[in-house]
Parts: structure tokens; sequence; C-alpha cells
């Protein structure tokens, strides 16, 4: 919501969420829907399976942007709309990088870069800026708003996602053959 509130340019999803809204005619929220319906359908090539974290970024994340857009104060001037989008640029990339690192499931369009990462073994930051520029580029093709802080982030999310990952992931450990035995 910080990113929206900076008035310099939306996240990549939210480029490609208002352009099929416009292309089709249907409502931001439908568009949301569609998406990650469609999202969600990708990941049964990749293997992606979903988890509790999967239902609660379907669930919670709507909210909580509501909630927030609710408190937040509109930036006055052109340093609190850049100290915005910083902002918000960079508590997107950890909070995202704190519930993946959790490994409770991702959600619908983290799964992409959750498969992807596995399947091709290429580092998160590679993946993610691929997909959100790619992401990005349909969007606006459909007619999604691009801004300057849509390209900032597009490019700076992978290698944010990709520095933060490392530091808050949980590692889970195998159990042994001993461990199993005993279960």
């Amino acid at each position: 919501m910080v990113l929206v509130q900076s008035g310099l340019g939306a996240a990549s999803w939210s480029v490609l969420t208002d352009g099929t809204a416009r292309a089709l005619g249907i409502s931001f929220g439908w568009a949301t829907n569609l998406i990650s319906f469609l999202v969600l359908l990708a990941w049964i090539p990749l293997r992606e399976l979903p988890g509790l974290g999967t239902l609660l970024n379907v669930a919670i994340v709507g909210f909580a942007a509501d909630a927030t857009a609710a408190v937040l104060p509109t930036p006055q001037g052109t340093l609190a709309e850049i100290g915005y989008l910083v902002v918000g640029l960079v508590a997107l990339a950890f909070f995202d990088a704190l519930y993946l690192g959790a490994q409770f499931g991702s959600g619908p369009r983290d799964g992409i870069m959750t498969g992807l990462v596995r399947v091709t073994r290429l580092p998160v930051a590679v993946v993610r800026t691929g997909i959100d520029v790619a992401v990005v580029g349909i969007g606006w093709i459909l007619g999604g708003p691009l801004g300057l802080g849509t390209v900032l982030v597009a490019l700076c999310m992978g290698p944010l996602v990709g520095c933060f990952l490392p530091f808050l992931t949980v590692r889970l450990r195998a159990a042994t053959a001993g461990e199993r035995r005993s279960r």
C-alpha cells in the first residue's frame, strides 16, 4: 500500500491486474481472482504445493492492504513520495522473504517464483526479476499503469528478496533413518 500511496508507480502484479481489468472490462478484484486462479494452475507443471502460507496469503493480504490504506497518510511532496517508494519497496521485499523463509507455503504469485527457482536452479534475484519484468510488460500492453516506481520495483524486488531470504529462511533438517523408524 505504501508503494501505491507513493504515486510513483504500482508493483508489478498490480500493473498486470489493472491492465487485465481494463482489457476485459472487469473490476480490479475480479482480475485479481482470475490471475490468482491462472497462476495457481501454473503451479501444476512446477509441482508447487500449497500450504498454510498460501491460504493465509489469499485470506489476509487484501485485508491488510485495506487496513493500511485507511491509516496511511497521503505523502506531501516529491521527497515524501520518494520516501514512500523506497520504504514500500524495501518493506515489500523484506516481508516477502520473511513469509517465504517461514516455509509454510508461498502465495499464488510467489509460488511461480519458488517453483521456477527450484526447477531452473537459477538464483531468486534472476527468476523474480524476470517474472516481474514480464508481468509489467504484459500489464502495460494491456493498458496497466507504468511509472518510474514500477520500473524500480520490477528491477529491484528480485535482488532484494534474494538478499534478505538467506537471513530469514528457517532451516528444516531431514529426519534421519533412526528418527523415521522410531515414529
